[in-house]
């Protein structure tokens, strides 16, 4: 179980990341956040590249990785959106749906059948985003919680994430079968970082001034993403993918703790029980 603590801290810095952008960088644009949730990170795992280094690939790698970049960015366009738009308990829970999209893809693309394991996931995922919302019965009846879920635009932005990186994460699971995991890890997300670096030098270069204009927060969210990063890929090369991300998916709890901690968001007994229902239900699909 060396891998377990591993996975929860991949969690806890992936949630710190989000409450940590929303507290310190509200106000600024949806592309600098991108810049530095991206940029940052990328500059700070660049020396991970000397230590494991990608080894040969084959053409097809660069394939995968030439359309996993840009779903990537837009993907980290509508998350940061999202953590802007609304509370982080009607966000960041959302990305429970990545699994439930997964099955549905699976299924429509190519014929696959839920198993009962999934169905019930998947019903654990709807009865939790029901209980996120329940505030609305009064006013709305019992399918307002519903509606609360596309009338929020926190929640639809990341239900379009979840949907995103359940293309993604099928994406990378083939293009890293053709390196390790560590060696993916660093290379990627220092290729889409500095992707972001180059395109904002020659494009928009004063947008640069987002990364040192608050030093201390964007230093912070930096090394947040990247240790998000390097315990994803070292909890990955220890135990199956699926048991990791049912852990990594426990952000979605500390980041409603933190919604009550630093925003003061109420219902935070019910909004934790309507998460760890969620988080159930990533368990079934994946496992």
């Amino acid at each position: 179980m060396d891998w377990f603590p591993i996975a929860l801290l991949c969690a806890f810095s992936l949630a710190s990341a989000d409450a940590f952008t929303k507290k310190y960088l509200a106000d600024y644009r949806g592309r600098d956040l991108v810049l530095i949730r991206f940029g940052v990170p990328a500059l700070l795992l660049m020396p991970l590249l000397w230590v494991e280094p990608l080894p040969p690939v084959p053409p097809a790698f660069w394939g995968w990785v030439g359309m996993l970049v840009p779903l990537e960015l837009l993907g980290m366009l509508l998350y940061v959106k999202a953590l802007q738009a609304s509370p982080l308990h009607l966000s960041v829970p959302y990305l429970a749906f990545t699994p439930v999209f997964n099955i549905l893809t699976g299924w429509l693309i190519l014929g696959e059948q839920v198993s009962p394991g999934g169905a019930a996931g998947i019903v654990l995922v709807v009865l939790g985003t029901y209980l996120l919302n329940i505030g609305s019965v009064a006013a709305g009846g019992w399918r307002a919680p519903f509606r609360a879920v596309l009338d929020e635009p926190g929640s639809r932005l990341m239900l379009a994430v979840a949907a995103i990186y359940s293309v993604t994460s099928v994406m990378g699971k083939a293009a890293m079968a053709y390196a390790t995991p560590t060696s993916f890890g660093a290379f990627y997300y220092v290729l889409i970082g500095g992707t972001v670096l180059i395109a904002f030098a020659v494009t928009r270069p004063r947008r640069l001034y987002a990364v040192i204009r608050r030093p201390a927060p964007t230093l912070l969210i930096g090394i947040m993403m990247g240790v998000m990063i390097v315990t994803h890929f070292l909890a990955i090369a220890r135990v199956e993918v699926a048991y990791m991300i049912s852990v990594k998916r426990t952000a979605l709890l500390f980041g409603i703790l933190y919604g009550a901690l630093l925003f003061g968001e109420r219902r935070l007994g019910l909004h934790l029980v309507a998460g760890g229902i969620m988080v159930a239900g990533v368990a079934l699909i994946l496992i």
